[in-house]
């Protein structure tokens, strides 16, 4: 609300300005603070501003996910894959196979902030540590029993872990890291997980820190795990394999 008044004293005057100043001052923190709180919530895959926007994987175009492709060029196959998710998958040196379709299998996915993973587990076989920076997952499974968990962030670094059995149903929150692993020695186990992005991204925690190119210098390894340097050599000479396919 603003008053009208006159000024009769120039102590006044300079009183009614510095007031003013306060309040603009105030007023930009408050639109400040508003704008990070904004960009915060929208920390995530943006929201459509139309129906869909299938991606177009041959424009030119930089942004942040893909360009759209001419609506006009769009048909049901943007939309579709023959993923055959039904289908069992080989697993690899780890006991898994993580097979996603994401945006890259169907382009009508692009703004849609979601994707699904069938995971396939050996027996004893695990999906190990990892993160998803981009999103949260939701795993259901469908065969067999699973042991997961996940930890929370520093400082706490708490662990929440659950034996899941067919059917069962668990979350991982966004960008911590967390695993399955399957406890039967006999018999394999398979979940399918769904994604709050359309490319979720994952991070092996193993693969990143003894598996990256070039490698990270075993002298900064050494220090951070307390070990010798010949244990972190051993670890980076070891043949790190993705599971995600």
């Amino acid at each position: 609300m603003y008053f009208v008044f006159l000024i009769r004293s120039s102590k006044v005057f300079v009183l009614y300005i510095y007031v003013l100043i306060m309040a603009s001052s105030s007023f930009l923190l408050l639109a400040t603070l508003l704008a990070m709180a904004s960009w915060q919530g929208m920390a995530s895959d943006p929201s459509p501003l139309q129906d869909f926007c299938v991606a177009d994987m041959h424009s030119p175009v930089l942004v942040n996910g893909f360009a759209c492709l001419n609506p006009k060029d769009v048909n049901a196959d943007h939309f579709f894959k023959a993923a055959m998710l039904d289908t069992p998958r080989k697993t690899n040196k780890v006991g898994s196979n993580v097979t996603l379709i994401n945006v890259m299998q169907i382009p009508g996915l692009n703004t849609l902030g979601i994707s699904i993973a069938r995971i396939d587990y050996a027996p004893l076989g695990q999906n190990p540590p990892h993160t998803h920076p981009r999103a949260t997952e939701i795993l259901t499974v469908l065969e067999g029993t699973l042991y997961v968990g996940f930890v929370t962030s520093n400082p706490d670094n708490k662990f929440f872990s659950k034996v899941l059995n067919k059917g069962d149903v668990f979350v991982f929150p966004v960008g911590l890291i967390h695993f399955q692993f399957n406890p039967n020695p006999y018999k394999p186990a398979v979940a399918i997980a769904a994604l709050s992005s359309q490319n979720p991204g994952a991070i092996t925690i193993a693969n990143a820190v003894f598996g990256s190119k070039p490698p990270i210098s075993d002298d900064v390894l050494a220090k951070a795990f307390q070990v010798e340097k010949g244990t972190i050599d051993w670890l980076q000479a070891q043949f790190w394999e993705n599971n995600h396919y």
